[in-house]
């Protein structure tokens, strides 16, 4: 039996009939500011997307943005399926007419998945250890004194190495879909990042006219820029 905790902007209303033939643990809150700070510690999200696509999206996104670790399950209509895609940052997504045996299918595979990725990892390349569960980061065994914004950026372009991401994109992932703030926070944060590395800020990369991205050197390369 889990634990569920279903968001919705219409909460007189059922989101998902099935639940209610299940034996889960199941509380349907409104989907606003005040309730999602007090909101209890669930097993599953769902978060109900039949009537408002758009902030269905934003709800999910901030979720992910503001730490929410628990798989996010989207209900949507058959209408809504074809606006979903992996920048909603959810874990599955459900029809509203879904039956039991299908939701309750799906609930235990999120579950499940979850539990497999729940182990903190730790992130090393180019002489940056970063891990996950005490949000640290250190350069060549010594600590990186990070904010938390600094923290995410480090901890996004080394979990994608190589890969260049523009500013538009950085700003999405790491300061989340509704951030109004323009991609200048992106420069501005890349150079407080590159001035706390000291002499190895090359390891985040400039793509000239493109964006940034995570350089990766192996030890000797590391060694010789010491020198």
């Amino acid at each position: 039996m889990a634990s569920i905790l279903v968001l919705t902007s219409t909460p007189s209303e059922q989101v998902l009939a099935a639940l209610e033939l299940l034996s889960h643990q199941v509380r349907q809150i409104p989907a606003e500011p005040a309730q999602l700070v007090s909101a209890p510690e669930s097993d599953i999200v769902i978060v109900d997307g039949r009537t408002n696509l758009a902030g269905a999206k934003s709800l999910c996104r901030l979720l992910r943005t503001t730490g929410q670790e628990s798989p996010l399950i989207l209900v949507v209509s058959e209408g809504g399926m074809s606006a979903v895609s992996g920048e909603w940052r959810i874990d599955d997504v459900l029809l509203a007419d879904a039956g039991p045996a299908e939701t309750d299918a799906r609930i235990r595979l999120a579950i499940d998945r979850a539990a497999v990725t729940a182990e903190p990892t730790r992130v090393q390349a180019s002489g940056v250890s970063i891990d996950e569960q005490s949000y640290s980061a250190k350069l060549r065994g010594k600590p990186l004194d990070l904010t938390y914004k600094e923290f995410q950026l480090l901890h996004f372009l080394a979990t994608h190495p190589s890969r260049v991401f523009t500013r538009e994109q950085l700003l999405s992932e790491v300061w989340g879909y509704d951030y109004f703030g323009g991609t200048r926070t992106v420069d501005v944060h890349v150079r407080r990042l590159r001035a706390k590395l000291g002499d190895q800020e090359q390891i985040i990369g400039t793509v000239r006219n493109v964006g940034y991205r995570f350089n990766v050197y192996d030890d000797e390369q590391i060694a010789a820029a010491e020198r």
